[in-house]
């Protein structure tokens, strides 16, 4: 079964006066349990899909399914909880809540389920533990270093234990030490939870970690390369 379905995905906008095209007919299908990178230089769409997947952003045309749901003509109430409910987040920068610990941070998106405060508490300190985190959760952001951070990010991505991760360039603020451990990370997690991973990125060691990888320029798909699971 498909995680993710697009078909016939457009997008433009307008930049400087100009129409600057996002996606051009982009078909796709993500099925669950995928492990996928989606890759090209900046200004190829990439992010662009995966904002559009996410419901951050609206197709212009063309229609979208993620988690049996069609979502091109949802409303923005729809959007969010459907982000709520069943896909995770994990940005470039972190965007962690500054004031709010790690485990606070990790807590949060199941606060917004309507989870009871021991049940939210004992979850986040499970999925702390299992990003190698333990013992860190009373941290502040700003008392972590930037590949703690970004497993805070991962933990919250996962708390409210979604059907699809969506990454956007998650290793662009990490050392090559970092990177590997982030993507180790990703992967065990994939592997344990079924989850379906979607990853943008334009680092070559992400996309060794991806069991299939999406080439996009222009706003089109102009390349799918997959390879054995496990052959990073």
């Amino acid at each position: 079964m498909a995680a993710v379905t697009c078909k016939d995905l457009c997008k433009t906008f307008s930049q400087g006066g100009e129409r600057v095209i996002g996606l051009e007919r982009v078909t796709l299908e993500v099925e669950e349990g995928e492990f996928l990178c989606l890759s090209g230089p900046s200004g190829s769409g990439k992010t662009t899909l995966l904002n559009t997947i996410g419901g951050l952003d609206t197709p212009d045309s063309g229609s979208i399914t993620v988690a049996g749901q069609c979502i091109d003509r949802f409303s923005r109430e729809q959007l969010a909880n459907l982000r709520l409910h069943n896909i995770g987040f994990v940005f470039q920068a972190y965007n962690l809540i500054p004031v709010l610990s790690a485990r606070e941070n990790v807590e949060f998106v199941m606060q917004l389920q309507g989870r009871g405060l021991a049940t939210r508490r004992a979850l986040a300190m499970t999925i702390l533990e299992e990003v190698g985190l333990a013992g860190l959760e009373d941290r502040r952001p700003a008392q972590l270093s930037g590949g703690q951070q970004q497993r805070v990010a991962v933990a919250r991505a996962i708390a409210s234990d979604p059907v699809l991760v969506l990454a956007d360039e998650p290793t662009a603020n990490l050392d090559s030490r970092n990177s590997s451990q982030l993507m180790e990370l990703f992967a065990e997690l994939n592997r344990r939870r079924s989850a379906t991973f979607v990853i943008a990125t334009h680092d070559k060691r992400v996309m060794d970690f991806c069991h299939r990888r999406i080439s996009l320029q222009d706003g089109r798909i102009v390349n799918a390369e997959s390879r054995a699971a496990g052959s990073a």
